[in-house]
Formats: structure tokens, C-alpha cells, sequence
């Protein structure tokens, strides 16, 4: 039995939300080092505060996933989990701005604090967003419903990272003063939890979930009077491979493709967490003048929105690149782009010149999110998908807390304190991912 036909409407309802999440995890990548700096943070310490991310993605995400396959209730199976994770994602963005005042005799303890709160927040908001397209979508639309959701989620990266600016046109002071949060940075979290919340209702209470039965008889699955799919006709559990056998049976090609996630996404964190500081006393505007601190923030701010709408326009036509060169191919290129892009802005000051070393990172960041998934997916056995697929989400945390670890060390006693090394070690890191890629195995096509 087909699922029923939706809508680009109702398909572009699915995703909407995560057009906020992505707004606020936006302004979060392009902030965070500068709040910590202002609030006291030396840089050799700055990796330490990243390190919540990937923390609350490995952790979270897998208990959301597991908690929400069981879950029926009268407003969804996803539903409930995007609401509430919304709710708390929004008071985490109202309150990061303000904590010099929440606790003035230790401000970087309470950003730190509201930080780890913010990363677990975005994180039970996304994860239902990812299964909410596989079940409300038949087989024919899952496609459209994905790409759909790419877009939306680098449309909010782009206005998340470009907020702080806009706040400066409408006036908002963007003098960065010892101890507190820039206005115009203030007051983009402000605007970026409103949005996500709103956002997020209209999803909510723009879509319906399946009933239990109705989802079980569209996929396929029996179903019994309790609401519990996944039984066989002898009322007897499926039994499901546990979590050391998938790991012991586990496709050579993922190992092979870890090793390329970890340099990759060791890079994008380096990025993420040192381009300010790397920039800040060097970046020039066109006349030659070096940027104010503040007005470098907002061209950081600037900069994280350049990167995702090359990776928009690239990932439009990568299907038919890699049909034709192949998937190994056209990933390593693009890696290859990116490795470009961070050597070069490891010796642009201009600040305008900037933006192309950013365009190469966007070219990256669509082969990043896209080709690796393509190469596994010929692999793995398709009744374990979900399951391999988080799985390898490991292979993106576990290189951000490595370099959340080791980066203030590498910064501090390689590097002298000066991050601007910090991006030419990242272009290096991207080299030997595109190299890597060579290692990896064929899939079952090719």
C-alpha cells in the first residue's frame, strides 16, 4: 500500500522548521568564539567550548532516534520531540547573549553551561526532522523531500550567518566591549529564536502524522491491537541484530570512508572554530584599512553565508557529475576545492577576496554532505540503513572532539597562539582527505 501523494507544499511544511534550527546552529558556528573571547577566553581554550557539539550530536541523537521510532501519541510520533526540543533551543538563544548578567562573577561557566544546553536542544529538534520525510514520504517523493530539506537547511545557514550584519544596517552598534555580548550578535540571537520557534509551529501544525496502523500498513509492517508494529503474523518480536554484531559486521567501505570524514570534518571544525581569531588584527577592507573587531565578527558572520549557496547550486548538478565520473571522483575534486580554499584564506587579508576561498570551502561542504552517504549506501544492506547510517554519524562527531581536544594545544605550543595556522592545518587535513578517498573501496556499482 503506497503512501498518499503530498504536496510541494506539504513537503516543503515537513522541513520548515529546520529552516529555524538551521538559523540559530548558523549563528552559533559564527559566534560562539567571538562570545567566549569577549567573555575572557584565551584561544588556546577556545576547542574546549566546541567540544559540546559534536558531545550532544553523539549522544543525543541516537536516544532521540530510538525513543522516537516508539513513540504514538495523539500530536505524532516526531512531532512532540520537535516541539519540545524547539522550546528549549529558543530559550537557549534568548539567554546566550546575556550571560554576563544570568552570572557575573563567572560568565564563561554560565556560557559554557547554556552552550552544552543549546547543542542538546538543536539536537532533539533535528533528529525527528530527518525520519519525519523517510515516514510521511512514499518512495517517489523521499527524494524531492530530502533535497527540499538541503535547501532550506543552507537557506538558514545563509541567513543565520548574515543576521549580525543586517542588525548593522538597521543601526545596531557592533562595538565589541570587554566582558559583554555585542549588541548587533545580541540581538541576531534575539531574532534567531523567535524564527526558530515560529518555524517550527508552522510545521507542527502544518502537518499529520501517520497513525500507527496507517503507518504500519504503508510500510509494509503487521501491526497489532497495542499500536506495535514490527511483529510477525505469529505475534513473536522480529528479532533485530544488536549494536556490537553491526558493529563487528560492519562494511569495509565505512571504515575506508572514516578516514576520510575524520580529515574532512577535522578541517570544517578548525574552521568553525578559529576563523575569527585567525582573521581578527589582519583582515583589510577595500581601502587597505584593517577591520575593527566588532565589524570582523560581523564579516565572519559574513563568510560561514558565503559558503552554503555554492554548495546549493553544486549540489544541483553533482548526480549527474558523479554518474558520469563517478562518485570516488567527483568526491575527491571536491575535496580538493576545499583543501584550495583553506590555504588560500590562510593569505587573503582582503576582506572581499575572502569570499572566494569560501566559495572553493562551499564546493567541499556539497561533496561533504552528499557523496559519502551515495558511496556507503551501495553497501549496506538496506534493512540495516537506519542503523549503519547512525552509526556513521560517529565518523563526524569523533573528529570534531579529537580536535576539540588536541586544538588548543596544537594553537598554543606548535603555532605560537597565532590561529591563523590553524586554517593552513586545515587545508592540509582536506588534501589528505581528497587523498584518501583513493583507499576507499568500490561499491556495488560504480
Amino acid at each position: 500500500m503506497n503512501k498518499p501523494k503530498l504536496s510541494f507544499w506539504q513537503i516543503w511544511n515537513l522541513s520548515f522548521g529546520f529552516l529555524g534550527v538551521q538559523i540559530g546552529y548558523s549563528l552559533q558556528n559564527s559566534n560562539t568564539s567571538s562570545i567566549f573571547q569577549s567573555l575572557g577566553a584565551d584561544v588556546s581554550h577556545l576547542s574546549y567550548f566546541w567540544l559540546a557539539a559534536p558531545l550532544a550530536g553523539m549522544i543525543i541523537q541516537p536516544i532521540i532516534g530510538m525513543f522516537s521510532d516508539g513513540t504514538w501519541t495523539r500530536f505524532g510520533r516526531r512531532i512532540p520531540y520537535i516541539l519540545v526540543g524547539a522550546v528549549i533551543s529558543t530559550i537557549a538563544l534568548l539567554l546566550m547573549p546575556n550571560c554576563p548578567v544570568l552570572l557575573a562573577f563567572a560568565p564563561l561557566a554560565m556560557g559554557a553551561f547554556i552552550l552544552l544546553f543549546m547543542d542538546l536542544s538543536f539536537n532533539v529538534t533535528m533528529q525527528p526532522f530527518r525520519a519525519l520525510v523517510a515516514d510521511m514520504l512514499d518512495d517517489s517523493q523521499k527524494t524531492q523531500g530530502y533535497v527540499v530539506q538541503t535547501f532550506l537547511i543552507n537557506l538558514g545557514a545563509v541567513v543565520g550567518a548574515f543576521l549580525p550584519l543586517v542588525m548593522t544596517w538597521f543601526g545596531v552598534s557592533d562595538e565589541a566591549v570587554p566582558g559583554q555580548v555585542s549588541k548587533h550578535i545580541a540581538y541576531s540571537y534575539y531574532a534567531g529564536g523567535v524564527i526558530l520557534l515560529l518555524t517550527v509551529l508552522v510545521t507542527a501544525f502544518k502537518t499529520k502524522e501517520y497513525p500507527p496502523k496507517e503507518f504500519a500498513e504503508y510500510n509494509g509492517l503487521p501491526y497489532d491491537e497495542a499500536g506495535n508494529s514490527g511483529k510477525t503474523e505469529s505475534g513473536e518480536r522480529k528479532e533485530r541484530q544488536g549494536f556490537i554484531s553491526l558493529i563487528r559486521n560492519m562494511p569495509k567501505v565505512m571504515l575506508q570512508l572514516g578516514v576520510t570524514q575524520f580529515f574532512s570534518w577535522a578541517a570544517l571544525f578548525l574552521m568553525w572554530t578559529y576563523l575569527k581569531p585567525a582573521i581578527t588584527g589582519t583582515v583589510t577592507d577595500s581601502a587597505g584599512m584593517i577591520l575593527s573587531e566588532g565589524a570582523t565578527q560581523t564579516w565572519v558572520g559574513v563568510l560561514n553565508g558565503i559558503y552554503p549557496i555554492p554548495a546549493c547550486i553544486v549540489s544541483i548538478f553533482m548526480s549527474r557529475i558523479a554518474s558520469r565520473y563517478g562518485n570516488k571522483l567527483t568526491y575527491a575534486l571536491c575535496l580538493l576545492f576545499g583543501a584550495l580554499g583553506f590555504v588560500s584564506l590562510s593569505f587573503i587579508h582582503n576582506q572581499y577576496l575572502m569570499m572566494l576561498p569560501m566559495v572553493c570551502i562551499g564546493i567541499a561542504w556539497a561533496g561533504i554532505l552528499a557523496m559519502p552517504y551515495s558511496i556507503l549506501s551501495r553497501d549496506v544492506d538496506a534493512r540495516n540503513m537506519g542503523a549503519y547510517m547512525g552509526i556513521f554519524n560517529f565518523t563526524i562527531t569523533i573528529p570534531q572532539i579529537v580536535i576539540g581536544l588536541t586544538g588548543g594545544l596544537i594553537v598554543k605550543w606548535l603555532f605560537g597562539n597565532e590561529a591563523i595556522w590553524m586554517l593552513g592545518l586545515a587545508g592540509i587535513f582536506m588534501l589528505l582527505a581528497a587523498i584518501s578517498v583513493a583507499f576507499v573501496g568500490r561499491g556495488k556499482t560504480e
